[in-house]
């Protein structure tokens, strides 16, 4: 029987394989179809499968007060509807490796936001030096070659687009810590997608329709459902330190799969980045482990 934390680090690699698939699929999808239906059948897929979870679990946790209501529909309509949406149409602009890796540099806007916002933490050497790593592993990643950095040619147009779904996603983390921390977390992953979907569908229904074209479009969703519920169930097991180490595997699968599948050649440069990157995280995590 295999112990609470291995069960946790099983869950959490498991996660960030699914989540290192997402970007591959997505582009798989747009080989046959617009990214309003790739984003419409993500949802879809996606919320099935944590619908099934929650089920199977505690349906019971699904009524949720008033109060906490308000802050659902804004996770929802700002993690997903604002957020998932601009990532996924940033996907048709960008290699995989620059889509994953800016999307990593999510503790950056987590550490200041909760800074100013939650007023529980004073940020530390440790923070600073963090962030200043994961501000230079963007900038490589975006740049491509020393030219272009030297130019301070910062990428293409989708490379802040991820940047502004990251500070989305950032938001919504500090609103969960602030706001929802007493509820479970299949149920905010629930909600996250609940609201959104409704609204996205109602507007597709009205102009586009919804088509399902490919294979992919369905994977999508699955692996991101799957790769939220394997999330949550790691993080119940281990540390969020622990957590932000492993998940750092989801950039090299990413990567590794882009090149498998895609075709997708990364630079000298932009494999600095991907090192630069986890010196951050672990940085910024150090001292929980401390």
């Amino acid at each position: 029987m295999p112990s609470k934390k291995t069960t946790g680090v099983i869950a959490i690699l498991g996660a960030s394989i699914m989540w290192a698939l997402e970007p591959i699929f997505a582009k798989l999808s747009f080989q046959s179809t617009d990214f309003y239906n790739t984003f419409a059948t993500r949802i879809l897929f996606c919320l099935l499968i944590i619908t099934i979870y929650v089920f199977l679990t505690n349906p019971k946790n699904l009524v949720v007060k008033k109060k906490e209501l308000k802050w659902l529909i804004y996770l929802s309509i700002t993690a997903t509807l604002f957020a998932d949406f601009v990532y996924t149409y940033a996907l048709t602009k960008v290699m995989v490796v620059n889509a994953v890796l800016i999307g990593h540099i999510q503790p950056i806007f987590i550490v200041i936001l909760g800074y100013f916002l939650l007023k529980s933490d004073c940020l530390t050497k440790f923070d600073y030096s963090g962030i200043l790593f994961m501000i230079f592993a963007g900038i490589f990643v975006s740049t491509k070659t020393l030219d272009n950095l030297r130019t301070l040619n910062l990428g293409t147009f989708g490379d802040p687009l991820v940047l502004l779904a990251t500070f989305a996603w950032a938001t919504t983390a500090i609103t969960t810590r602030k706001y929802l921390k007493e509820l479970p977390a299949q149920v905010i992953a629930f909600y996250r997608f609940l609201f959104a979907g409704i609204i996205f569908f109602v507007y597709l229904m009205i102009t586009h329709g919804i088509k399902i074209t490919n294979i992919y479009q369905v994977l999508l969703g699955f692996v991101i459902g799957i790769g939220t519920i394997l999330y949550y169930e790691g993080l119940k097991r281990i540390k969020a330190a622990q957590v932000a180490a492993l998940e750092l595997s989801t950039p090299f699968f990413a990567t590794l799969l882009g090149y498998i599948v895609l075709k997708e050649f990364i630079t000298m440069l932009q494999f600095f980045g991907l090192l630069f990157l986890i010196i951050g995280i672990y940085l910024i995590s150090k001292k929980e482990r401390d």
